[in-house]
């Protein structure tokens, strides 16, 4: 066995210089896992949803009246029931909802065309100008976190997300 000083005098005369083992630093961490998408979902959604409430007051428009407006342009005639089950608020919380979009003049309620209590709300012209101008707004925000994603990946996420939401839906199960 070659003594250690002559193996570190052997290292010298082949390589020119002094060559010594790697050593790995006592405090090196290894590579934090990567962040878990639901969490990335909700930071976007967080995000998403501060600059959405700042850009829809300038409309005089609330996100939970926003989410009522956007779904009656789909689905036209949807009770208020309907409407918080998709908005995620209680249907009492909808109702007051409803009742000011009626009041305001965004909204009409008529008898649902079976009879009984259910009304179905519809947009009214009004309704559907201020919708326009908040969707305008939205617009400007998604341009903006999209600005660096290509075409393809817009795309691939659109479907994912998709995906996702009908996977964790509450009739899902």
């Amino acid at each position: 066995m070659i003594p250690k000083r002559e193996t570190y005098i052997l290292k010298i005369a082949r390589y020119g210089r002094p060559v010594t083992a790697r050593r790995t630093r006592p405090n090196a961490q290894p590579a934090a896992p990567a962040a878990r998408l639901s969490y990335l979902v909700f930071r976007l959604e967080r995000r998403i949803r501060a600059r959405l409430d700042d850009a829809l007051a300038r409309h005089g428009v609330t996100t939970t009246e926003y989410m009522a407006l956007s779904e009656l342009r789909t689905r036209d005639g949807a009770s208020s029931a309907e409407l918080a089950r998709i908005a995620f608020v209680t249907p009492q919380a909808m109702n007051l909802v409803i009742r000011d979009l009626e009041r305001r003049g965004l909204i009409r309620r008529d008898p649902h065309p079976g009879g009984g209590r259910t009304l179905c709300a519809r947009l009214t012209p009004e309704g559907v100008a201020v919708l326009r101008r908040c969707d305008s707004s939205l617009d400007d925000i998604e341009a903006v976190m999209l600005e660096k994603v290509d075409n393809t990946t817009r795309e691939t996420l659109r479907d994912g997300l998709t995906v996702c939401a009908r996977a964790l839906r509450s009739d899902a199960y």
